[in-house]
């Protein structure tokens, strides 16, 4: 197989949207790179637009196609480990043990010799997360931010500069507040946490907590991002189950049935 193929699996099926902007800009080097400037013609470079297709994006309105998923997630992930200003060895194994527990072996080998040429480049976050916001439905978006969140403490800590990036990513692709704080508290475990991950105040009622799980439980119901691939609606499962802990930790503490 070809790397041209392999790498196609990840990136090259569905993309679309992905391929011009600032995302395309920052694929379209990485795979000159990669592939020897793209010998097949198929991308041109367009010096206002970033690199793009010289076919029509084919993007859907309403849902985000696999690869425009994985392009962007790589970035974001690039833009996060960079964001302290230094790159390690082991920070790129955890991160590489992060994908394979979450799209398995192959998937992973290519995301992290993805990630080695996306981490040369220079990444302009606010465009990139424009064009994300312009183009993404919102429960890939939060995917998106789950997975990011994963992949700063793959090492079991998270940098401030890190945590200060992330939270920038949320603003910019103009994620709900409290949908940031709920997924941020799955991962920075305090007091309030599992009122936090529920989007309550610990001074709601039983009534409303019970409100509140069932309505978080339909916006992180993983298949919300099934079209993404029935790997990525796995991973997406992580989100229910902490909710369903939250839940589980308010109910025994208020003694609720």
């Amino acid at each position: 197989m070809t790397a041209k193929k392999t790498y196609g699996k990840w990136i090259g099926g569905g993309l679309g949207w992905a391929f011009g902007g600032p995302i395309g800009g920052i694929l379209g080097f990485v795979f000159g790179s990669m592939y020897d400037g793209m010998q097949s013609g198929k991308y041109a470079h367009d010096s206002s637009q970033g690199w793009s297709s010289s076919q029509s994006h084919p993007y859907s309105d309403t849902q985000t196609q696999r690869g425009d998923f994985g392009a962007s997630l790589l970035i974001l992930a690039a833009a996060v480990m960079k964001a302290d200003d230094k790159i390690l060895k082991s920070e790129l194994d955890f991160v590489r043990s992060y994908f394979i527990k979450q799209f398995g072996v192959d998937n992973a080998n290519e995301n992290i010799k993805l990630l080695k040429e996306i981490l040369k480049q220079n990444i302009n976050v606010l465009d990139v997360c424009l064009q994300i916001r312009h183009y993404m439905d919102y429960a890939s978006r939060l995917q998106l931010l789950h997975f990011l969140f994963g992949i700063s403490m793959a090492d079991g800590q998270m940098h401030p500069k890190e945590l200060n990036i992330i939270d920038q990513i949320s603003r910019y692709m103009d994620l709900d507040r409290g949908d940031f704080l709920s997924i941020k508290a799955m991962f920075l475990k305090e007091n309030g946490s599992a009122y936090q991950i529920l989007e309550i105040s610990s001074n709601a009622t039983d009534a409303e907590v019970k409100k509140a799980y069932r309505a978080m439980a339909v916006k992180y119901h993983p298949d919300k991002v099934s079209h993404l691939g029935d790997d990525i609606r796995k991973a997406a499962e992580e989100k229910l189950q902490n909710l369903n802990a939250a839940y589980d930790q308010i109910k025994k503490q208020r003694g609720m049935n």
